[in-house]
């Protein structure tokens, strides 16, 4: 009879400390001789050149910078200069450059620029007609309406200028209100400046005589632009819109004549309506030298009585 719990215990398995592998260094060396082996094989790659790989460099190389490329062996003299080594014999790659395309490049500009340089030149003929045919008709208005020979005209780099001489046609010695004869000037040419898209800009000029000291005016700037502003309010009230006008005055900044010719003294006392060119810059500055044909025929007015006050 057994005097235990009937259960018999098993004996206890003693635990072994595990087993040291002594030979994990080869796995070391074995990735370390690969990478050698791997290494070396590279070497040995980069150190063979492809001929024609070489020679599709050359060309490609020839083509970019447009000269030749040569690639020598060293001499005899200077071994350490060689250029190849691994080739047989000196590889020589001679790519002229291509004059045909470049040819080709340089007539297509060429081409391209006449073409621009035509539109410019067409365009400036054309814009220089359109201000001709506004020159010609308020020229012809005046006409009807008794004033003729009272403008000069000139087409430049701005546009269509009317030089209107202010004294005595338009205002009096250092006055800015309009004279009839003013008025009648300004409704002839009105109806010509309403017609255009183009804007308007007044310049008033005076001479360069000073203002009587004590008067109205404190100088001639305040003159030069009072009379600008003047026309500028009655073109307005012509049907001109105001949007497209504009006054400026010069004082006797911009004489039309030097003061030294006979007629400086009334015919820098002015007045001028400057129609706006539309066109491009580029073509304004082919504007003057279409005018200077009718500038050179257009006869010299006639002098011009002095006055004493601008």
């Amino acid at each position: 009879m057994s005097t235990g719990h009937g259960r018999r215990h098993g004996k206890k398995h003693e635990e072994h400390e595990e087993h040291e592998n002594h030979e994990r260094w080869l796995v070391s060396a074995f990735d370390m001789m690969t990478l050698l082996f791997v290494l070396f094989v590279v070497l040995f790659a980069m150190s063979k050149v492809d001929e024609q790989k070489f020679a599709a460099l050359a060309s490609g190389m020839s083509e970019a910078f447009g000269a030749p490329v040569s690639a020598m062996q060293g001499s005899a003299s200077n071994p350490d200069a060689s250029v190849l080594d691994s080739l047989d014999a000196a590889v020589d790659v001679q790519i002229p450059p291509a004059p045909a395309a470049q040819e080709s490049v340089d007539a297509a500009a060429a081409q391209a620029a006449a073409q621009e340089a035509a539109r410019v030149a067409a365009e400036a003929k054309a814009e220089y007609d359109e201000l001709a045919a506004a020159r010609d008709a308020i020229d012809a208005a005046l006409a009807a309406a008794g004033y003729a020979d009272t403008a000069r005209y000139e087409i430049d780099e701005r546009g269509l200028v009317v030089h209107i001489v202010s004294d005595p046609v338009l205002f009096g010695p250092e006055e800015a209100d309009l004279r009839p004869q003013g008025r009648d000037i300004l409704d002839a040419v009105a109806p010509t400046l309403a017609g255009l898209s183009n804007r308007i800009g007044v310049e008033g000029h005076a001479n360069h005589l000073p203002v009587t000291p004590g008067g109205r005016w404190p100088s001639n700037w305040e003159l030069s632009a009072y009379r600008a502003t003047t026309v500028v309010r009655y073109l307005a009230a012509a049907g001109i819109p105001q949007d497209r006008l504009s006054g400026t005055g010069y004082s006797d900044t911009r004489p039309l004549v030097p003061r030294t010719d006979p007629t400086a003294v009334t015919v820098n006392r002015r007045v001028d309506i400057v129609v706006v060119s539309n066109a491009s810059a580029e073509a304004t500055e082919l504007l003057p030298g279409l005018d200077a044909p009718a500038q050179a025929a257009a006869a010299p007015a006639a002098p011009a009585q002095e006055g004493t006050h601008e």
